[in-house]
């Protein structure tokens, strides 16, 4: 991946906003288990970082998805992990489709507003009883002449307690599972949207998720992105955006708490000399080092691939796959070496230990990504690798 001087702009661009307007204040989000979203994201939409990559038309900047890749990587040194999730789910989850497939209608309606940051997004796809497995929800949006009348419910919804609106997905028809579904934006102030509860999670603690129903809750046909049917389509490709920016994000947290690690180690001393002294301790440090820089290499070919208009599932659902275990891996050991000042809330390493373990689960889970590669290789029953 080559970044340009245009790009070096946009990346100290971010990090003086970050610096300024969210690193002095982490801290007290973690705390409150909620940031002022409209207000963050008003800041960030003044400054074009929400729409880099998204049209001109509606507000963006029409910047290729080096940029957005950027963005996501850079927003990872924000010193928490909840509030670039909510960042991202407005920029690479719950507005993709919406900007590759939306009518126009849509696009002013629902995208323009969440470049600019007046509106916060959330993307409707998990429920109770269908997480990682997509194609087995069961909120419907039954037409009814000129409009759907939607019935059911989301779980897990980031930024879904203050959202303006969700990209929801939804039965439309009997079909097929992967036939019969549409995305749907649905405004969260309409009558029947119930938020019903805001949900206590073991990390991320800074954002908003939330538990949401929908009781024949009618919205115009106007508000389906693209065609009807193709939603579980349009939602698959979401996806890879989605996967490739949870990998991008924990890139810098990983390397922070590493270094944070290493200052912590070298003035912690046992037995007569610093934790670091230990072979055993700066080897495996360089060594988590290293698999972190390997991790970038492999998002940055799949960007190239996604620039290049290729299929990058596979690599997408890898780098997706190596974050999480990775993040799982520098948890675990950098807290070891941190010893019971790592198991204390007061420290970093606990944060980032809560946190990174989300990207295993989220997004499509470890043991859907490995589906994803094996089919890729030919190894499921049923396939071939051709």
């Amino acid at each position: 991946m080559l970044f340009t001087s245009e790009h070096d702009e946009v990346r100290r661009s971010l990090q003086k906003f970050i610096a300024a307007e969210v690193n002095p204040y982490v801290d007290a989000w973690e705390e409150a288990g909620q940031f002022p979203s409209h207000e963050l994201f008003k800041k960030m939409g003044s400054l074009g970082f929400l729409g880099l990559n998204k049209p001109v038309e509606y507000g963006g900047s029409g910047l290729d998805y080096s940029y957005a890749l950027l963005m996501a990587e850079e927003v990872g040194a924000i010193r928490c992990g909840g509030v670039p999730m909510a960042i991202g789910v407005q920029t690479d989850m719950a507005t993709p489709a919406l900007a590759r497939f939306g009518s126009d209608h849509v696009k002013s309606e629902f995208l323009a507003p969440s470049v600019s940051g007046d509106y916060v997004a959330c993307i409707g796809v998990s429920e109770p009883g269908a997480g990682s497995d997509v194609a087995s929800i069961k909120t419907t949006a039954r037409a009814d002449g000129d409009d759907y009348v939607i019935t059911g419910g989301k779980m897990w919804i980031t930024n879904g307690a203050k959202a303006d609106w969700i990209c929801l997905l939804a039965n439309t028809g009997d079909g097929p599972a992967h036939r019969n579904k549409s995305l749907i934006c649905v405004p969260m102030k309409e009558k029947g949207v119930t938020v019903a509860r805001t949900l206590d999670k073991l990390g991320m603690r800074s954002s908003d998720t939330a538990q949401i129903f929908f009781d024949e809750v009618r919205v115009p046909k106007r508000n389906r992105i693209g065609e009807e049917g193709k939603g579980f389509t349009y939602q698959m490709m979401q996806f890879q955006e989605e996967r490739l920016w949870g990998a991008a994000a924990g890139l810098k947290p990983a390397e922070w708490i590493i270094d944070q690690t290493i200052e912590y180690t070298r003035g912690r001393n046992a037995f007569g000399k610093s934790i670091l002294d230990n072979q055993v301790v700066h080897f495996r440090l360089a060594e988590l080092k290293t698999e972190v820089e390997l991790l970038r290499s492999l998002i940055y070919r799949a960007a190239e691939e996604m620039l290049a208009g290729a299929d990058m599932t596979t690599l997408a659902s890898m780098a997706k796959l190596k974050a999480g275990r990775l993040g799982r891996e520098v948890g675990d050991a950098c807290m070891q070496y941190w010893g019971g000042m790592g198991y204390m809330n007061e420290t970093p390493v606990t944060r980032y230990y809560r946190d990174a373990r989300l990207t295993s689960i989220a997004g499509g889970a470890d043991e859907v990504m490995l589906s994803i590669i094996s089919k890729a290789m030919g190894t499921l029953p049923g396939t071939t690798n051709r």
